[in-house]
């Protein structure tokens, strides 16, 4: 685990095959008022993983971004069976097998105790996607709305014509966009554009995306960057 800044922590998982292209993970925690932990796209829980967890508090949020970022949440809840699930729609409709709280859209549950805003992002019939915010370390968290991979990720892990499409697909360091195949599915443009302009009010300092590099400075930059190919 990484501390970015204070009660903000991220911890990076192993490698995953995503329909046979290889993805890093990443989780992030935050720490609330009370002590209790929130954690953002849970990723594989080692022994390790867990005992660093524990000595900054326990687990009391799982959040699932979006559908797609959901493996590894009965883990957790089983490591930790206090936790309370969320997640949208989405992926309380996929996970059938879990009890998540209420679906989560525009605004933050209370429970949160006002350290995270959140913004719904549904302009696409295909997948939507909550992307958050933590106040105080003016950080804002996207899970696969930006991609950022770096050339070196790519020239190790993508092979053959995989690694030829990463640039013009625009999910590289210099772009950072979503996949072209989910930006293509945004038919509810205005929507989408409200979605993004909310996002870029906040004035984020920092950016984590799920996968690729993180931005540590200049984040409204880097989103407005990001989210050039929404005309």
């Amino acid at each position: 685990m990484e501390k970015l800044a204070d009660d903000i922590w991220i911890a990076e998982g192993d490698i995953v095959d995503f329909h046979g292209f290889p993805y890093p993970t990443r989780c992030v925690i935050v720490r609330l008022g009370s002590g209790d932990l929130w954690c953002w796209s849970p990723i594989a829980l080692t022994p390790e993983l867990k005992a660093e967890i524990e000595q900054i508090g326990r687990p009391r949020h799982l959040v699932s971004p979006n559908k797609i970022h959901h493996l590894y949440l009965q883990d957790w809840k089983e490591a930790w069976p206090e936790a309370k699930l969320w997640g949208p729609a989405s992926t309380i409709r996929k996970r059938s097998d879990l009890v998540f709280e209420a679906p989560l859209e525009n605004e933050a549950p209370a429970a949160w105790e006002g350290a995270i805003d959140q913004i719904w992002f549904n302009g696409s019939p295909v997948m939507d996607e909550i992307v958050f915010f933590h106040r105080t370390s003016k950080t804002a968290m996207l899970c696969d709305l930006s991609e950022n991979f770096s050339e070196a990720f790519i020239r190790q892990h993508w092979k053959g014509w995989k690694r030829w499409i990463a640039k013009p697909w625009g999910i590289m360091e210099g772009k950072g966009y979503a996949p072209l195949e989910w930006r293509l599915s945004f038919v509810r443009r205005k929507a989408t554009r409200t979605a993004r302009d909310q996002l870029l009010a906040w004035n984020p300092r920092g950016v984590i995306m799920a996968h690729g590099e993180i931005q540590r400075d200049d984040g409204k930059l880097f989103l407005e960057r990001a989210f050039a190919w929404l005309s």
